[in-house]
């Protein structure tokens, strides 16, 4: 009988055993939701295309109905009257 009186845990030492608790339980659900927003992230993002060409950007433009026939038409000569693109 003398073990449960004989460990003279103070204050202190209840309020380290108690804030250790809590810090370790914080660290498990962080480690948790960081894992879960890894694993569901790239799931999300698949890998990075190419980006579109200036014909293609033209395109959905005159697709979209953001200028008409006559617009697409000069600008895409221009494009083809530039050349290849420089780098």
């Amino acid at each position: 009988m003398m073990f449960w009186y004989d460990h003279d845990v103070s204050g202190w030492g209840w309020f380290a055993m108690s804030a250790g608790m809590i810090l370790f339980w914080v660290l498990i659900i962080t480690g948790a939701v960081m894992l879960f927003r890894a694993l569901g992230s790239r799931s999300e993002h698949p890998q990075r295309s190419v980006p579109p060409s200036p014909e293609q950007v033209l395109a959905e433009r005159f697709a979209r109905g953001e200028i008409d026939d006559e617009e697409y038409r000069r600008r895409l000569d221009t494009l083809h009257s530039a050349g290849p693109p420089r780098s």
